[in-house]
């Protein structure tokens, strides 16, 4: 009798597909919890823990627990990463294995960029290269699961300066993420114990109210074409799940934004950072929605485009 078989139902691989999208977002704000809470170093060193041990010891106290703690989740990752390969893999659905695939790779590329973090201090650019490699890793998972749950890639939904617009979306999105980056390593989380050591925008050498400007500016690009988006969907017939995807991800990026204003004038709190750090997760993912929901079965066309796609497929 096979230990697995021969195809796993739709329901299970969109089930996997929706775990593997969770859990890339959880292990992003456990990793910024990390970083807060100064325990980056609490293993102050990679593979192992400490030079003698590869698990947390006693004499590593809080900050070792964390940190260790973090570096467990990221087995439980690829098991759920793993068993959402072998299930895309022996079903039908071709178009989900390079997502499957491409979502598996990057967890051992996130853990060797994560040792290459510890082994070096904590450089704020190899930080932020590892939250940036998480970011693209949830946008994979967040879109194999948005396409688990349809029977193929489907038909293009929209006109082309609209479809064109979302892609410019995602690359605002991606700008506004590693600008992110680049003002969380001006500031003074850096994930160390000795954080109030170093002088704000001393750790990447950049100003960090220069930078905090620069990425304010790239946020109200970004508000602003998905507020042009969205009114000119609505003015035309687009279908409704672009519209629902526009609309979702404004609500998703006013509320990141007043979060960060909120953050910033309160000298970035603790629990408002994380909360923001979250919120990066969310914009990814519901960025990765926007396009998405441009292709989609032929039953979401306008009733106006049905008609020729019916005749060229004929």
């Amino acid at each position: 009798m096979p230990l697995l078989p021969a195809s796993f139902s739709a329901r299970v691989i969109s089930g996997l597909a929706l775990a593997n999208a969770i859990a890339n977002g959880l292990i992003v704000v456990t990793g910024g919890a990390v970083r807060l809470t100064g325990s980056g170093l609490g293993c102050p060193t990679w593979p192992r823990c400490t030079s003698d041990s590869f698990v947390a010891t006693p004499e590593l106290a809080g900050h070792g627990v964390i940190e260790f703690g973090n570096r467990l989740l990221t087995f439980v990752l690829a098991a759920v990463a793993v068993a959402t390969v072998v299930a895309v893999w022996r079903s039908p659905r071709r178009d989900l294995r390079p997502l499957a695939v491409l979502t598996f790779l990057g967890i051992p590329a996130q853990a060797l960029l994560g040792g290459v973090t510890v082994l070096t201090g904590l450089n704020p650019w190899t930080v932020a290269a590892h939250f940036l490699v998480s970011a693209v890793l949830v946008a994979l998972a967040t879109t194999l699961w948005l396409r688990s749950r349809e029977p193929g890639v489907g038909h293009v939904l929209v006109r082309r300066p609209f479809e064109l617009l979302t892609w410019g979306i995602a690359a605002v999105t991606a700008a506004v993420l590693v600008v992110g980056t680049v003002v969380t390593g001006s500031g003074p989380h850096s994930g160390d114990v000795d954080d109030a050591k170093v002088p704000t925008g001393d750790r990447i050498g950049i100003d960090t109210e220069l930078i905090s400007q620069l990425h304010a500016d790239v946020v109200f690009l970004l508000i602003g074409l998905t507020v042009a988006l969205l009114v000119a969907l609505h003015a035309t017939d687009s279908p409704g799940r672009v519209r629902r995807a526009a609309r979702d991800l404004l609500v998703v990026e006013l509320a990141q934004g007043v979060v960060g204003y909120v953050q910033y004038f309160t000298d970035l709190p603790i629990a408002l950072v994380l909360l923001h750090m979250a919120g990066a997760v969310l914009i990814t993912a519901f960025a990765a929605r926007l396009v998405w929901s441009v292709n989609g079965p032929a039953s979401d066309l306008p009733l106006d485009a049905r008609a020729p796609q019916a005749a060229a497929t004929r």
